[in-house]
């Protein structure tokens, strides 16, 4: 579905004196702004459905600590699907510089707690789920091991074929999953949902405040540090956090709320094995070989073989 016809959707669906202006096209999505006379409204427009359905749903677990938009409106479009949701006020996480993302970091732990507390108990499965309840993989650790026989993305081959052709070639991978696999047995069986794409503009934030959490597409049920471990894998991506340690501050934090987190320092290298290994199979299929050979180094550093 090509601008025009997306703007054409969108002014038979707002009318025309709908002021409509493409935000960003994005990985999976192509984002605008509608201004109509009572409100700034949002729309998105996908091949695929799962990644709005997914919006609809987490929205009932919206708390202050964790805004959540209500989707208003989502369905099908030619070509694909749409949704509408309203605007909301705030500036991308990812724009921050270091003292403003340590004065954020309170609040996106809090966002991170209200999630941890989910209650989870009438859905089943870890990984990536859908709004029936049941999610991709029957354990945790299946999951977390799945990346080794997996597409690297939904329509991709898999990382095999991808990496085989790549300046780095399959080792980074397989020894990335070699380190995973011996540590997986420490990472606990408990369902907790987890965003797991913080980053990528995902966060609004006004001041010290999460004004929303935003496209739950990447969404999975599994441990609670995995949205830890994307910040700590991605961290040199940022350069103005270069001297925020996200590790630490996030041991600092459940020290301070009295919340035990047993195997911390494992289950987080494990973790980040898992996101970079996967992200350089994605990076692969987007042919964007510095990236693969980027996170191939970052492997290295936050998750160095054994002696």
């Amino acid at each position: 579905m090509d601008e025009a016809a997306q703007r054409a959707f969108l002014r038979a669906r707002f009318g025309d004196a709908a002021r409509v202006a493409m935000m960003r096209p994005g990985e999976w999505s192509t984002v605008y702004s509608i201004g109509i006379p009572d409100r700034e409204l949002v729309a998105r427009f996908s091949a695929y459905d799962e990644d709005f359905e997914k919006d609809a749903y987490a929205a009932r677990y919206a708390s202050a600590a964790l805004p959540v938009p209500r989707i208003l409106e989502w369905g099908p479009a030619p070509d694909g699907f749409y949704a509408v949701a309203q605007r909301v006020a705030g500036e991308h996480i990812d724009g921050l510089d270091g003292p403003g993302m340590r004065r954020v970091l309170p609040a996106l732990f809090a966002a991170l707690d209200a999630m941890r507390a989910v209650d989870l108990s009438g859905r089943s499965g870890f990984g990536g789920w859908r709004a029936a309840g049941r999610a991709t993989h029957p354990t945790w650790r299946a999951w977390l091991l799945s990346v080794g026989t997996g597409a690297a993305t939904r329509g991709a081959p898999g990382w095999r074929e991808l990496l085989a052709g790549s300046p780095v070639g399959t080792r980074p991978f397989e020894d990335g999953l070699a380190r995973m696999r011996e540590l997986v047995e420490l990472c606990p069986e408990a369902r907790h949902l987890v965003h797991d794409d913080l980053v990528n503009r995902n966060v609004l934030v006004e001041g010290d405040r999460i004004t929303a959490v935003l496209d739950w597409g990447s969404s999975i049920y599994g441990d609670f540090l995995y949205d830890v471990a994307k910040l700590v894998f991605y961290r040199p991506w940022y350069p103005a956090w270069r001297d925020i340690d996200f590790a630490a501050e996030a041991r600092a934090h459940y020290d301070r709320i009295g919340f035990d987190v047993p195997h911390f320092a494992e289950r987080l290298a494990c973790y980040c094995l898992r996101i970079g290994i996967a992200d350089m199979a994605y990076s692969a299929f987007r042919g964007r070989w510095a990236e693969v050979t980027r996170k191939a180094e970052r492997l290295l550093e936050v998750a160095p073989p054994s002696s």
